[in-house]
C-alpha cells in the first residue's frame, strides 16, 4: 500500500476513533503524526515540528495555537473587567435594540476589517468573543453569531486588496488563467450574505420581533433571572429584554478597550501578529489588576488548543506524504470537465476544512488549469467556484475560524455541546457548499 492511502486511511481512523471513545482527536493526531511521519516518510521530529522543505508541510501550527493562546487570554481578562459588555451595550445600542441586527453587525464588521486587508483569523480572532458575549447576553443562538462572524470573514475575503483575493488572482495570473478580480470579491460577498440568510431564517426567526434595552436601569437588572437578563412584553405585543448597565468606564475598561484599538490598527497597518499583540496586551492587563485576574489563564481554551494543534500536525503529514496531490492528480485526470471541476471544488472545501486554505485553492488553481486553458469550462466561474468551496468551510471546528469561534466558547455554554453544533453545521456545509458554488458558478450558462 502506498504512503499516501497510509496517510488517509490514518485520517479516517482518526475520525472513527474520536467518535466512538471520548479521546481528544488532536492527542490521536499528534499519535499518527509520528508514527507515520518517523516510520513510513522517515521525518525527524524537526521536520514534524517546523515543515518539511520543499513542501506545503508546515508542520506543528505554532502561529495559531499562539493566536489561541493569546485572544482567549486578552478576552477572558476582557469579560473579567467589564470591557466586554461595554462593547456589548453600544453594539446593540448601534442597532437601536433591534435583536434581528445583531448577528448582521457582526458580519458587517468582520467583513469589512477582512476586506481592506486584514487577515481572517485576525478578524474573527477580535470579533468573535464580542459576538458570543452577545449571544449569551440576549438569549441569540451561539451557532448563528459565531457563523455570522466566520461567514463575515469570508465575506470580505477576496476583496481585492484582501489576503485571498491577491494569493487567488496572482496565482491565476501566473498560470496564464484570466481572471476578474471584482467579480471574485462579489461572488463571494454575496455567497455568504446568501448563507447568512438563511442561518437567520433557521436560526433567528424568533429575534425579528424583539428589542432590547442596552442602558436598563441596574435596579431592574438586578432582578434578572440567572441568565443575566429580564424579559416582558413592551405592551405593543414586542418582547424587550433588559440588562444591567454599569457604572462609569473604569481605567481598566479604557486601557483594555485602546488596546484592542491599537492591536486592531497594527494587525492591519503592520501586519504585526495578533497573538503575540493579544498576550502581550493581556500581560498589560493582568499587571494592572493582577489578583482580580489571576484566574484568567485557567479560561485559556487549551482542549481547543490540543484539537486544533494535533489535527493540523497530521495534516501537515498528509501533505508531506502526497496525498493531497495523489488525490488531485486523480480528479484531474478523470476526462470529464464538468465533474472534474465539481470533484476539485470538493478536495478544496474537505481540505480547507482541516488546513489552509491559501494553500489548497493554490493547488486546486492548478489543478484546474489545462482544462481552463483549454476552454473545457467557464474560468471565471470555476475560479470563483474553487475559491468560495475551499473558504467557506472555514467554519469548521479544525479551521483557524472555527477555532477561534469555539475557543471562546461563553463559561455559560456547554463548551462540548457547542463544539458538536458547530462541527455538524461544518459537515453540512462541506457536504452542500462545494456543490452550489459549483452549480451557481460553473453550470449555470452566462451568470460568469
Amino acid at each position: 500500500m502506498s504512503v499516501e492511502l497510509i496517510a488517509i486511511l490514518a485520517l479516517v481512523a482518526i475520525f472513527a476513533v474520536a467518535t466512538v471513545v471520548p479521546i481528544n482527536m488532536g492527542a490521536l493526531g499528534f499519535v499518527a503524526a509520528f508514527v507515520i511521519g518517523t516510520i513510513a516518510l522517515d521525518l525527524t521530529v524537526d521536520e514534524l515540528v517546523g515543515g518539511v522543505e520543499g513542501t506545503d508541510a508546515t508542520g506543528f501550527p505554532s502561529e495559531l495555537v499562539i493566536t489561541l493562546i493569546g485572544v482567549t487570554y486578552l478576552f477572558a481578562i476582557a469579560r473579567n473587567n467589564g470591557s466586554v459588555d461595554l462593547i456589548v451595550r453600544t453594539a446593540v445600542r448601534a442597532v437601536g435594540g433591534r435583536v434581528a441586527a445583531v448577528p448582521w453587525v457582526m458580519f458587517a464588521v468582520t467583513g469589512l476589517l477582512t476586506a481592506i486587508g486584514a487577515l481572517g483569523p485576525a478578524a474573527v480572532a477580535i470579533i468573535a468573543p464580542i459576538a458570543l458575549g452577545l449571544a449569551t447576553r440576549y438569549r441569540i443562538s451561539p451557532l448563528l453569531m459565531g457563523m455570522m462572524v466566520v461567514h463575515g470573514a469570508q465575506a470580505g475575503g477576496f476583496s481585492p486588496i484582501s489576503v485571498y483575493g491577491v494569493t487567488v488572482n496572482t496565482i491565476s495570473a501566473e498560470s496564464g488563467i484570466v481572471t476578474a478580480p471584482i467579480i471574485l470579491f462579489l461572488a463571494s460577498l454575496l455567497f455568504n450574505a446568501a448563507i447568512g440568510v438563511l442561518l437567520s431564517l433557521w436560526l433567528g426567526r424568533d429575534l425579528f420581533s424583539r428589542t432590547v434595552d442596552a442602558d436598563e436601569d441596574a435596579s431592574r437588572g438586578s432582578s434578572a433571572p440567572a441568565g443575566g437578563s429580564s424579559s416582558e412584553p413592551d405592551g405593543t405585543g414586542t418582547r424587550t429584554e433588559s440588562r444591567t448597565a454599569s457604572g462609569p468606564v473604569t481605567l481598566q475598561q479604557a486601557t483594555t478597550l485602546i488596546g484592542l484599538l491599537a492591536v486592531i490598527v497594527l494587525a492591519l497597518a503592520l501586519e504585526l501578529d495578533i497573538g503575540f499583540m493579544a498576550i502581550t496586551l493581556a500581560v498589560i492587563l493582568a499587571l494592572m489588576s493582577p489578583t482580580a485576574h489571576k484566574a484568567a489563564v485557567n479560561q485559556i481554551s487549551w482542549s481547543t488548543v490540543l484539537l486544533i494543534a494535533g489535527v493540523l500536525t497530521f495534516v501537515s503529514v498528509l501533505q508531506a506524504a502526497g496525498s493531497v496531490d495523489y488525490v488531485g492528480d486523480g480528479i484531474a485526470s478523470l476526462g470529464i470537465p464538468l465533474l472534474a471541476a465539481l470533484l476539485l471544488c470538493y478536495l478544496g472545501g474537505v481540505v480547507s476544512a482541516f488546513a489552509s486554505s491559501t494553500a489548497i485553492i493554490g493547488v486546486t488553481i492548478a489543478l484546474a488549469a489545462p482544462f481552463l486553458a483549454a476552454g473545457d469550462v467557464n474560468t471565471i466561474g470555476l475560479i470563483c467556484a474553487l475559491s468560495v468551496a475551499s473558504t467557506i468551510v472555514g467554519v469548521s471546528p479544525f479551521s483557524t475560524n472555527g477555532a477561534l469561534v469555539i475557543a471562546n466558547t461563553p463559561e455559560s455554554l456547554d463548551r462540548d455541546a457547542f463544539y458538536k453544533q458547530v462541527l455538524g453545521y461544518s459537515v453540512a456545509v462541506t457536504l452542500i457548499g462545494p456543490t452550489v458554488a459549483w452549480a451557481a458558478m460553473v453550470v449555470v450558462p452566462g451568470l460568469f
